[in-house]
């Protein structure tokens, strides 16, 4: 069997719903695959929550944000005229500690550089505001009002429930197993690209299919299938975890008077309020428990919970605080932890997603602009420094 469609989408977490949702949305014919369930817990895109903002300290971070900002009120109104809230907005604080990788001066340039508002506040301000931090008078911190909480899951559901409702295909249990570009495959004037999948739990699905442009959103899997093209991206792929907690008050924790937060250090941690329930969460960034898809153990590190545990009893203390459990993820970080948004330049109708396990505040915006690419053969929004890392074959 073989289909033609003018895009097909491989990987349905954030991104790769996001591409094909926007790419359906403007008439084209879709086809997505997610060698997985819908909603698995095998990638980055799942559980409740992420951090939404603006506060970047590189300026194409903060104006692809704000760009994404529209891009997540326009979802929740496609999805019923303002009915389902995907985002709930808290204020968010980024904590730069005295000798820490980034400075104040940095995020002050970046957010001036879009017109984002936002407040430098002393470690006095800090505590005066939200008296359930403990931060040493050296630290500084950026407030941006606009920072939040996106719900994950309701965010892909939604977008795949739009793809669907724009006429896309999408297949879940179909595993890709290999994309051909045109004349790749020994055909002369092929014109799409080839791709073969198979089914992983019975049924159709199952054979070839052609794209025009196939958008592959495949993160920590990405090199399995351009490494036949002669590209690899040099990827660290890692187990991640996240640790929800009951606080002896919740109260003092709720989303209206306790904002989203980040401490940029080396280690570098992150926490919400309370959201959905009567928990916080709390994680660390980027622990690089390094792994690969096949050999993870999804059974959470004991000693990166001592380390979170340790780090919040000095940071945010809380005697009666108690963890209740701990989620795993997996993360795929790029050189440099840029995000990787392009065309390969040896085969212009492959195009990568790569998120660099900080995207899903851009999710929509990163969508809408892969599905421009693809149709329109250029983004509205400028992606020049997200382009695929030189000496990976790309060149």
């Amino acid at each position: 069997m073989t289909t033609e469609y003018d895009v097909a989408v491989v990987g349905l977490g954030a991104l790769g719903s996001a591409a094909a949702y926007h790419a359906a949305r403007k008439g084209a014919r879709v086809v997505a695959f997610e060698q997985f369930e819908l909603g698995h817990v095998r990638g980055a895109s799942h559980d409740t929550s992420r951090i939404v903002r603006t506060s970047y300290e590189a300026p194409q971070y903060v104006a692809l944000a704000k760009a994404a900002y529209r891009d997540w009120a326009a979802l929740e109104a496609a999805v019923g005229g303002g009915g389902l809230a995907l985002v709930t907005v808290t204020g968010g604080l980024v904590f730069l500690p005295e000798g820490g990788p980034l400075s104040a001066a940095s995020f002050a340039a970046s957010l001036d550089h879009n017109g984002i508002p936002y407040e430098l506040l002393d470690a006095d301000a800090v505590r005066a505001r939200w008296p359930q931090f403990r931060v040493a008078d050296s630290v500084r911190a950026v407030y941006t009002p606009d920072s939040g909480i996106v719900h994950a899951t309701k965010a892909v559901a939604a977008m795949q429930h739009l793809a669907r409702a724009h006429g896309a295909l999408l297949r879940e249990r179909t595993r890709v197993t290999a994309v051909t570009p045109p004349h790749g495959d020994g055909e002369e004037g092929g014109g799409s690209v080839l791709l073969t999948v198979e089914t992983t739990a019975g049924g159709g699905g199952g054979g070839e299919y052609r794209a025009r442009k196939v958008i592959l959103a495949t993160d920590a899997w990405t090199n399995e299938l351009i490494a036949p093209l002669g590209v690899h991206i040099p990827l660290q792929v890692s187990q991640e975890q996240v640790t929800y907690f009951k606080p002896a008050d919740v109260s003092a924790f709720e989303a209206d008077r306790f904002p989203v937060w980040i401490w940029h250090a080396d280690p570098c941690f992150y926490g919400f309020p309370a959201y959905g329930e009567p928990t916080v969460k709390a994680a660390q960034d980027a622990a690089m428990n390094l792994t690969t898809p096949r050999e993870r153990t999804f059974v959470h590190s004991p000693k990166l919970l001592d380390d979170l545990c340790a780090f919040l009893a000095g940071f945010l203390p809380d005697e009666g605080r108690e963890p209740l459990r701990t989620v795993t993820c997996q993360y795929a970080i790029t050189p440099g932890r840029q995000l990787v948004l392009g065309a390969l330049r040896r085969h212009p109708d492959v195009i990568l997603a790569l998120g660099a396990a900080h995207a899903f505040k851009f999710a929509p915006a990163i969508g809408r602009n892969l599905a421009e690419l693809a149709l329109d053969g250029q983004s509205t929004d400028d992606l020049s420094k997200f382009g695929i890392p030189s000496g990976t074959g790309n060149d």
